[in-house]
């Protein structure tokens, strides 16, 4: 069964790549969503392979599932309306926030490594000459900030106190998630080229790949 699981992701993982340059080439709506859906659809085949292989870290898994689903729709609806879709994606790192504590639980170092990371963001964001703010949409993204901040110093937390390959991959996915949130506000509110959204892309599609993918890798690397 192995076999077919890393089948499936490498598939996945290639659809879910060749989406993400038709849409950074063509940039339609609906090509955006079809790519997201992608990543919650192997979350969910990789939850099933887990659960069969009698190796599935399940609230882990299904609180992580429910984040994907999140940020699927608030990838949708940023196209539509960008508050409601960052409010969105901030209950999906919410969500991502809790898993990761079930599979480490709560530390002071969490917060410790969440601040070492929201401090400076927020203090870039509030006082950065280059962004074009509104009052309202500056709170947005202060609020934002620190919830993507705690759920990335919550990953960083979990691989120093445990050190193993699927805190690895969450380690990856989320600060890769993080990097692309910071090219998606210099591209939107300070005005940089496309190179800005480009990477904002490029780096977004494969930390939702790793986060769903991190879902069977207990299963897929243990030595059973």
């Amino acid at each position: 069964m192995k076999r077919s699981i890393y089948i499936l992701n490498s598939i996945f993982l290639a659809l879910i790549l060749v989406g993400d340059i038709c849409y950074i080439n063509f940039g339609t709506t609906w090509l955006k969503g079809i790519t997201s859906a992608m990543f919650v659809l192997l979350a969910v085949f990789n939850l099933v392979f887990a659960i069969k292989l009698k190796q599935c870290k399940t609230k882990f898994s299904v609180l992580l599932l429910i984040g994907l689903v999140f940020a699927m729709l608030g990838d949708i609806l940023l196209e539509i309306n960008f508050i409601t879709g960052a409010i969105l994606f901030a209950v999906g790192h919410v969500f991502f926030f809790i898993s990761y504590m079930f599979l480490v639980k709560f530390s002071w170092l969490d917060l410790i490594c969440g601040a070492v990371i929201f401090v400076p963001s927020v203090l870039f964001i509030v006082l950065a000459p280059i962004f074009n703010f509104s009052v309202l949409m500056e709170i947005v993204c202060v609020v934002y900030a620190i919830i993507i901040s705690l759920m990335v110093g919550k990953a960083v937390s979990n691989l120093i106190r445990q050190r193993n390959l699927l805190n690895l991959i969450i380690v990856i996915g989320s600060a890769l998630f993080f990097f692309s949130d910071l090219m998606l506000l210099l591209n939107v509110f300070a005005g940089l080229p496309r190179i800005a959204d480009i990477f904002c892309l490029l780096t977004y599609y494969p930390a939702e790949f790793l986060l769903a993918h991190s879902i069977i890798t207990p299963a897929l690397y243990s030595k059973k």
